[in-house]
């Protein structure tokens, strides 16, 4: 677990900014981007409620110097009300102007005004438009209003000055923004205290973790975080399995270990015992320690392919294995020893059989079937490895002459280091079974054992799906 925190605190694998920090900027950033889209449209929004209201006004006073204008004795007359003008005042004070004109001829007002055509006009249907007057910007309203007994059109303009309207705008635009920013700063408050309750079953699922680097021995018992959220809990349970993974790693190894320091105790008691008897000069004493040199060597061969067929983690990759080789290759490995205790073996496979699994360890399994078949068999016999296909798979068989087992014995037979009643008169490890049992799940076969009388027969199963 130590080194596991070394790891982390690395300073060369670069340090990622805060969980907490990344949902704090997940969560702001799109309020900041959703307060930026509402302040744009806040903003077009005022600005044309702003111009709507003051022209309505600007109408208002438009309509109202339009009505005054009349004809009287084939001339035209008006009569300016300060009222109509009144409507315009504001706190900014804008500069108000007009303009009256019967065609081309001025009736009154500012003379330099800007002055539309008649022909863009529509008759008593206002008209607003910007301009530019005196180095101001202004808003005007102008109307075509049509006199009985005069030919020309009667032009009226009123303008004002945009310092009242700017302002108006200004201050709704304050508003807004005072609106948005108070929002976004109380978003960041009640944001924190969320995020940090959401985040209190992460805490919870990291001090569990933290507290079993404080102990003298490792715990790799489930972890023991409460309740979590769903986000969470496939973390919690991949964790949980590769601590349970680990679990099985470490009982191998300490397995492994008992099973080393249990079995080569005897060997190495008798290579002890005859190499004084060496010092002594008892000539036997030499070929008994070769004979235990031999059975010692024999056994941790067996223990390291048993630490090899029980490695825990991840299935070995499949390759085409063809299992007529595959049985040619240990046969020849086993050629020498089947002579010397007169075994003669017997290949039935008349053509080549390959199927998807793992060479090696299928290598070990037949291995250790054959040298079952040779060391437990009676001098004369013979074992016989066949291979068949049929509706259930592909079949490697391994059956051979010998005293064969009991029930009671088929059913301890793959454990570690049983010695059955058929062994004890013979030098082995009791891990040959065991070796291909295991070897065989981890290939996905199965391993099934049959009494023959005589003999026994050893059916390694690949699936139909192999």
């Amino acid at each position: 677990m130590s080194a596991i925190c070394s790891m982390a605190d690395d300073p060369a694998r670069g340090r990622a900014p805060a969980l907490r920090t990344r949902l704090l900027a997940a969560l702001l950033a799109p309020l900041l981007g959703i307060a930026v889209l509402l302040g744009l449209a806040g903003a077009t929004l005022i600005a044309d409620t702003v111009r709507r209201t003051n022209d309505r006004v600007l109408g208002g006073a438009l309509g109202a110097i339009a009505e005054t204008v009349q004809v009287e004795r084939g001339e035209v007359t008006m009569d300016l009300s300060a009222a109509a003008f009144g409507m315009l005042e504001n706190s900014e004070r804008d500069n108000v102007y007009y303009r009256i004109a019967v065609g081309d001829r001025l009736l009154t007002g500012y003379a330099d005004l800007s002055a539309p055509r008649a022909t863009e006009l529509t008759l008593d249907t206002p008209r607003f438009r910007y301009a530019r007057y005196r180095d101001q910007d202004i808003r005007i309203a102008e109307v075509r209003r049509a006199l009985p007994r005069i030919a020309a059109p009667v032009i009226v303009q009123v303008a004002e000055t945009l310092d009242g309207r700017r302002a108006l705008r200004n201050r709704l635009l304050l508003a807004l923004l005072l609106g948005e920013v108070s929002l976004v700063g109380v978003a960041m408050l009640l944001i924190r205290p969320a995020l940090s309750w959401s985040l209190r079953p992460l805490s919870r699922l990291r001090d569990a973790v933290a507290a079993r680097d404080t102990r003298a021995t490792p715990d790799l018992s489930p972890l023991d975080a409460g309740p979590l959220p769903d986000e969470l809990r496939p973390l919690a349970d991949a964790f949980d399995h590769l601590l349970a993974r680990l679990d099985t790693a470490t009982a191998g190894m300490r397995r492994f270990t008992a099973d080393a320091s249990h079995q080569m105790r005897t060997p190495l008691a008798v290579l002890k015992v005859q190499v004084a008897l060496a010092r002594r000069g008892d000539p036997a004493a030499l070929g008994e320690i070769a004979d235990a040199a031999d059975r010692l060597e024999h056994l941790v061969k067996q223990l390291l392919a048993l630490a090899r067929a029980e490695e825990a983690g991840v299935a070995p990759p499949s390759e085409r294995v063809d299992l007529r080789e595959v049985a040619v290759a240990v046969i020849n490995r086993r050629i020498a020893q089947a002579i010397e205790a007169s075994v003669e073996l017997h290949l039935d496979a008349p053509e080549p059989v390959a199927i998807d699994s793992h060479r090696t360890l299928i290598f070990e399994i037949l291995s250790n079937l054959i040298d079952n078949g040779i060391r437990y068999n009676r001098p004369g016999g013979q074992v016989t490895i066949a291979l068949a296909r049929d509706g259930a798979g592909v079949s490697v068989i391994v059956a051979d002459d010998g005293p064969g087992l009991s029930e009671a014995e088929i059913a301890k037979a793959g454990q570690r280091f049983a010695r059955l009643s058929t062994s004890h008169e013979t030098e082995g490890t009791g891990l040959g079974l065991a070796i291909a049992r295991s070897g065989a799940q981890r290939i996905g076969a199965t391993l099934s054992l049959r009494n023959t009388h005589p003999g026994l027969r050893v059916v390694l199963l690949f699936g139909a799906s192999t």
